[in-house]
């Protein structure tokens, strides 16, 4: 993390400072993890002691300090511990990340929403921009009100990107997301029937959608799919510039695909074209969904400046990051396995099998 004084974050996230005196509390540096996990402490680390349903994190502070934790936030004092404690354990840390990342004024923020592909897309842009400078993107699917903080709180004084992902249960959730990782770069990449039991259809999904785009600011830019009437929809909601993206290949997109081939594996190879060029693209990842995500990328990595055969190159040499995505895996014995096992939507499922079609 940015190396901060406890007393600084305890400011930030409208704590009270217990079992440390003010002048003890300037000189202790936070610089380590942040993290909800006890398990997941290192030296100099923060811990955060939510409650949940099973368990109360207060508990397992000694475990974290023994770990290498220094301070806990927490509801109540701790014998013999640094703490900053707080009212409600998600407030403050939501309030502790907004601090984090005001500290680092010189990193942008890169938002991904989407009801299928989040996960797939934030990887391939973390490592995108990877290949410019040094760059945060969530573990897994950190996209909740607790990994959008803890993938903030993972930024150092060298972090220049920050890729969030964010996902929503509710109308107000990626609002409330943008509130702690507030972007530049805003990427809606479909409106699908993920969590259409909690939102009752399609239209309250896309009004949760677009809380990342009206989220921008006159300098932000918003990069929408095109080929999605939902998500093209929200151009009309934004006050930042509209990129849009087309796997289809509609003239109209900003960006599109075109020449569209799909190999033995169903790993694509298509050119990318736009007003500044063409460039010939071969993804070593399955499906043909992954162009569309590609597509979103190559649009938000030009946004925060990157060269476009810098992109280019960084596409050729991507991989498959978060398990259970279309991990392929060739047996000696000639059996070749798909793993698409996380948590499927409809969604991503039809892109499953489109890809196994192949």
């Amino acid at each position: 993390m940015i190396p901060l004084s406890l007393a600084h974050l305890a400011h930030v996230c409208r704590g009270r400072l217990e079992g440390v005196t003010p002048t003890e509390a300037e000189a202790l540096i936070i610089d380590g993890p942040v993290v909800t996990d006890s398990r997941e402490c290192g030296p100099g680390g923060l811990y955060v002691a939510r409650v949940g349903e099973h368990a109360d994190g207060h508990d397992y502070i000694p475990q974290a300090l023994a770990a290498g934790a220094v301070a806990a936030m927490t509801t109540r004092p701790v014998d013999g511990v640094a703490c900053i404690v707080v009212d409600d354990i998600q407030d403050g840390f939501a309030a502790l990340a907004r601090g984090v990342l005001d500290a680092a004024p010189e990193v942008t923020v890169i938002g991904i929403t989407g009801s299928s592909g989040k996960t797939s897309t934030k990887d391939l842009l973390g490592q995108v921009l990877a290949a410019s400078a040094p760059t945060v993107a969530p573990q897994g699917s950190y996209n909740s009100e607790v990994g959008v903080p803890l993938t903030v709180t993972r930024i150092t004084p060298q972090t220049r990107f920050l890729v969030a992902e964010m996902g929503a249960r509710g109308i107000g959730h990626i609002a409330y997301l943008t509130q702690i990782a507030p972007p530049l770069v805003a990427v809606v990449l479909n409106v699908g029937a993920a969590h259409l039991g909690e939102f009752g259809s399609r239209e309250a999904i896309a009004v949760a959608k677009a809380e990342l785009v009206r989220a921008l600011g006159p300098d932000g830019v918003a990069v929408l799919n095109l080929d999605d009437p939902a998500v093209r929809a929200m151009a009309d909601q934004t006050r930042g510039r509209v990129v849009m993206v087309s796997a289809a290949g509609d003239v109209a997109a900003d960006v599109r695909a075109e020449d569209v081939q799909l190999d033995a594996a169903s790993r694509p190879t298509f050119t990318i074209a736009s007003e500044g060029g063409r460039w010939r693209v071969s993804l070593p990842l399955h499906g043909a969904h992954h162009i569309g995500n590609a597509l979103a990328v190559f649009a938000a990595a030009r946004a925060c400046g990157l060269a476009a055969e810098t992109i280019v190159e960084a596409l050729h040499r991507s991989r498959s990051v978060s398990r259970w995505r279309m991990e392929v895996t060739d047996r000696a014995d000639g059996v070749t396995i798909v793993n698409d096992a996380y948590n499927a939507n409809p969604d991503s499922m039809r892109a499953a099998l489109d890809a196994l079609a192949v």
